[in-house]
């Protein structure tokens, strides 16, 4: 299964329309070529699937259920960068979002797969960043005052009934970007979004929302000129969310052949694009 390993590093940026925000075809990219991508990111969207009648399709692992021993006093959703602790969350929740018909031991299989693949994925190409946000709700008791780190996630040992309810991935990688010049050298100056996912029960509470706009605070402060990603089209309510928060679609020359995320052969997807010269919707 392919996933999207979590990270961080550092990028340059270039971006040759930042002074025309109007300019959809963004002649940045000209280019009929891509080169293909070992890095699957699951494409940004809020997951759409129904709700099941099934208590045991609810997308939720069995082996995660605990017993909550402490009431929450601050249930404001806050939006923050991953740590070590959030990990197994962070793969429930993607793997609930986006596949919420497997059952156990499936279900467990699948989170595993995640949390490797985000433990294994710390390395990243030279001059590039990744982060991964959480939105998360309720609060927890933090023990002790020495943090501990695991390649670039930091901790500290809790207990309490935080809960991560929603995710967002934002890279500056490029994979899914057309490469420039005869060369197809890496695009730099451009953030990706991907993996955009909400649990079921804290969907249409502006927590995408809350997600996208941290997101783009970060890529500001990589000094990106522009965000980008690929959205399914069959997802009214994501389209119209990018949309509201001002991305635009970017319609992709004839016959060029743009790297896009490795999904169903039938999902057709919106590449979409937002200038950082101007603050966002709110």
């Amino acid at each position: 299964m392919g996933s999207v390993p979590l990270g961080l590093s550092a990028s340059p940026p270039l971006f040759n329309n930042a002074n025309n925000p109007n300019n959809n075809s963004l002649s940045l990219f000209n280019n009929k070529k891509s080169s293909s991508s070992s890095s699957s990111p699951v494409p940004s969207r809020l997951s759409s699937s129904p709700p099941l009648s099934n208590p045991s399709k609810s997308g939720v692992c069995k082996a995660s259920q605990l017993a909550e021993l402490f009431p929450s006093t601050c249930p404001e959703v806050v939006v923050r960068e991953a740590r070590l602790e959030d990990l197994w969350e962070v793969a429930e929740t993607h793997c609930s979002s986006f596949f919420p018909d497997y059952s156990f031991p499936l279900d467990f299989v699948l989170r595993i797969d995640r949390l490797v693949s985000m433990l294994a994925g710390l390395s990243l190409p030279s001059g590039c960043r990744r982060t991964c946000l959480v939105a998360s709700a309720g609060n927890k008791f933090i023990f002790g005052s020495e943090e501990f780190k695991f390649g670039e996630f930091e901790g500290k040992i809790g207990f309490g009934r935080e809960h991560i309810v929603g995710i967002l991935t934002v890279d500056t990688v490029a994979d899914f970007l057309p490469r420039r010049g005869p060369l197809m050298q890496r695009r730099t100056g451009i953030a990706y979004i991907s993996n955009v996912a909400v649990r079921e029960g804290n969907r249409r509470k502006g927590i995408a929302k809350k997600l996208i706009v941290k997101a783009e605070a970060e890529a500001r402060r990589w000094n990106c000129r522009a965000i980008a990603l690929h959205c399914d089209i069959n997802n009214p309510a994501a389209v119209q969310l990018y949309k509201g928060q001002g991305f635009k679609s970017i319609k992709v020359p004839e016959r060029a052949k743009w790297p896009q995320p490795k999904s169903s052969p039938n999902t057709q997807f919106n590449f979409m694009m937002k200038l950082l010269t101007s603050p966002s919707p709110q």
